[in-house]
């Protein structure tokens, strides 16, 4: 199994659920993996391998759509990863907002998001 990781990747985006959020955005941060069988394949060509400019375009194409739950925004990833390149086996994806809507709150908040495939 050949993992592609994409870390630390940095975003100004409208999502959240709490009053004002949608409107002032704020900072994400988000990690990827792909994994994808490489039993056949030769590492000799970018064509031959999983890009992983072509994954960071989608992950920056959808963190540019407002939506109100990281849930929702990381299986939309997921699926348009899968639907892209149907030999992938598995994602993981973890979105975290880094200035929470919490009073008193130092850190970030976040969620992470694995589907297997099997077919």
């Amino acid at each position: 199994m050949l993992t592609v990781h994409l870390s630390n990747l940095r975003f100004f985006a409208h999502h959240g659920a709490y009053e004002g959020e949608p409107e002032t955005g704020g900072g994400f941060e988000v990690h990827l993996q792909v994994g994808y069988e490489e039993k056949k394949i030769k590492f000799n060509d970018l064509k031959n391998v999983l890009n992983y400019e072509e994954l960071y375009h989608i992950v920056k194409k959808r963190m540019m759509m407002p939506t109100p739950l990281l849930e929702e925004v990381a299986e939309s990833i997921i699926r348009k990863i899968r639907h892209e390149y149907s030999f992938v086996k598995e994602v993981s994806i973890s979105i975290f907002k880094l200035q929470a809507p919490i009073e008193h709150f130092e850190g970030k908040v976040g969620i992470t998001l694995q589907k297997k495939f099997d077919d």
